[in-house]
């Protein structure tokens, strides 16, 4: 099986970190055990006692009483066997068919080198190293340090706390095996067992900080997770009910023009094909008559479709786009109209805005087509509350027919007041014209 894109990722940083310290480590090393540094920076005195232990002897392949370089040979010995772990560490995170064949212990793996190459190859080589900076135990900790926490980093970042534990019992009771069976003399094993010992409770101390971190940002991650999955079920939702409501509102325009004009044209004609045989004449003006509701039918359903796609609200503004449609109907229909709009309105949302326009143009189409009404008046105001109210002198209806109750234009009307959160309210009595009140 595979590692994950992530787990490569990071191994590849942790090998280029181990490149990077390697590399400036050396550059610092190779400096400061260069004899003619040592002159530079102290002269023989200097270079005396960065080497007490070795003789200034003259010889000729070392001028100036330098030291031989055969004892600088564990240095040069030391960082190509760290760079060469390191290079192949590096090179194993871009080797697919490593990854492939290792499987679910490639990330192991790499852990193990990771810990273990920086331990093994000190014990072996730092007890020949030549008197200077940081070759003592203290100092080797030190060079070893950075690239143990980036090992420690690795753990954590992949792992829980209880491995982090394991992992730095593990690596103390490894390096303190070494340092035990070495066979170098000159060894204070309580040294090691001091640096031990401290360096395991810091690593269980930062490894105990990144677990942390490493876990709030998985619960982050996987909270984000849920939340879009949630988001996307809302948009997806949403657009189901937005195609749902502009279904019932195509309805709703094919009933108020298609359907009434087909009806009255079927019935026209069922009327000029009785009379054909009998009444010739009479069915000459039926068959007049459907032509004309033919013709008032395409106009009207052009009106809604051109209404479907208008951008009134857009191009004038809610008052505007109101008075444009209360206008064009009294002056098709002849009658008187009295306008209310309160101007300047408040910022209301596009939907509000809408929906306080398709009920304003719902209520118009019902009263010029079943209220034989004479004059009408449309009032709309906001204080706190948007309040629509489009009222008739018309012989209106009797509220508690069962025909109203499934009257397209009424149902259209209160579904779109629920979805904007408002209120719809309808008054009429037989006689009496009919009262809309819209209240969002």
């Amino acid at each position: 099986m595979r590692t994950t894109d992530d787990s490569t990722r990071v191994l590849r940083i942790a090998a280029w970190i181990w490149l990077g310290f390697l590399f400036g480590m050396a550059l610092m090393d190779f400096a400061l055990y260069t004899p003619q540094v040592q002159q530079f920076l102290g002269g023989g005195v200097r270079l005396q006692s960065a080497f007490p232990n070795q003789p200034l002897l003259p010889n000729p392949g070392n001028t100036l009483g330098q030291p031989p370089r055969s004892m600088y040979s564990p240095v040069y010995i030391f960082y190509f066997a760290n760079g060469l772990m390191a290079l192949i560490f590096l090179i194993f995170t871009y080797w697919e068919d490593v990854q492939e064949n290792i499987g679910r212990a490639y990330y192991p793996f790499m852990l193990v080198v990771i810990s273990a190459a920086p331990i093994l190859i000190s014990a072996l080589v730092v007890p020949r190293f030549p008197q200077g900076p940081l070759s003592n135990a203290e100092g080797m900790a030190l060079r070893q340090l950075p690239v143990m926490f980036v090992a420690l980093a690795l753990v954590a970042w992949k792992y829980r706390f209880t491995h982090v534990v394991f992992f730095s019992l593990v690596v103390t009771t490894f390096e303190l095996g070494l340092t035990a069976i070495n066979p170098f003399e000159n060894r204070n094993i309580s040294v090691y067992l001091f640096i031990a010992i401290i360096r395991t409770i810091s690593f269980v101390a930062v490894g105990f900080f990144i677990s942390f971190l490493v876990s709030r940002l998985r619960e982050q991650r996987e909270s984000l997770r849920e939340a879009n999955a949630n988001l996307t079920h809302y948009a997806s939702t949403l657009e189901q009910l937005t195609v749902s409501r502009e279904r019932n509102r195509l309805a709703r325009e094919l009933h108020d023009t298609l359907a009434h004009s087909l009806t009255a044209i079927s019935v026209s004609l069922e009327t000029a094909k009785a009379y054909f045989d009998i009444n010739p004449e009479q069915s000459r003006e039926m068959i007049d008559i459907s032509l004309e509701s033919t013709r008032k039918g395409v106009d009207e359903t052009r009106r809604a479709l051109k209404a479907l796609r208008s951008s009134d609200l857009v191009d004038l503004g809610l008052n505007l786009a109101i008075r444009k449609a209360a206008e064009s109907a009294a002056s098709r229909f002849g009658l008187d109209l009295e306008l209310d709009l309160q101007d300047p309105m408040p910022s209301l949302s596009p939907d509000v805005e809408q929906t306080i326009l398709r009920v304003t143009q719902e209520a118009i189409e019902n009263l010029t087509k079943h209220s034989r009404a004479k004059k009408f008046s449309i009032h709309l105001s906001s204080n706190g509350l948007t309040t629509l109210m489009v009222t008739d002198d018309g012989v209106g209806f009797d509220m508690h027919s069962r025909e109203t109750s499934g009257h397209f234009g009424l149902v259209g009307m209160r579904e779109r007041a629920e979805l904007s959160g408002g209120r719809l309210k309808i008054e009429s009595d037989k006689g009496k014209g009919t009262r809309v009140v819209l209240t969002i």
